[in-house]
């Protein structure tokens, strides 16, 4: 802890919370004109970085993945789905369980979102490493508040 943290514990920079709060929206907007030429949202755009990580995928488990229920999910996928990006289909065996597959447009979108990491972090302005280092201190906020 800093003296200044000691001093004024409710100081609105001193939180946690406002400090990720404000980083994250302003992150995501960073994204917004990367993705809208895709036709992609920040959140759709997860969920194919979800699907090109391992497709296909049931909805529980993409859910899982991205810690989204599926009331949450389904309008997205819905969505991705009309933009011919992902094909959703139930199991002939299990009818309860809803596959989410790319689709060849959606395989083909991989090459071209490969240029969005760069263009984020040259957006950001800061040294990769350090980013590496913030990305792996979110990863154990995520796993303590989980």
């Amino acid at each position: 802890m800093t003296s200044s943290t000691l001093e004024n514990p409710l100081a609105l920079d001193n939180q946690v919370c406002f400090a990720l709060a404000i980083a994250s929206r302003n992150v995501i907007a960073l994204y917004r004109p990367i993705l809208e030429p895709l036709g992609l949202t920040h959140p759709q755009y997860l969920v194919m970085l979800a699907l090109w990580d391992q497709s296909p995928r049931t909805l529980k488990g993409l859910g899982q993945t991205l810690c989204l229920e599926p009331a949450t999910l389904s309008p997205l996928l819905k969505r991705l789905e009309a933009s011919g990006y992902v094909r959703r289909q139930r199991r002939v065996a299990d009818e309860r369980t809803l596959d989410i597959t790319l689709t060849e447009r959606g395989v083909d979108l991989r090459s071209v979102a490969e240029s969005i990491p760069p263009r984020v972090v040259e957006a950001l302005n800061i040294p990769l490493d350090d980013l590496a280092t913030l990305r792996d201190a979110l990863h154990r906020v995520m796993a303590a508040t989980s």
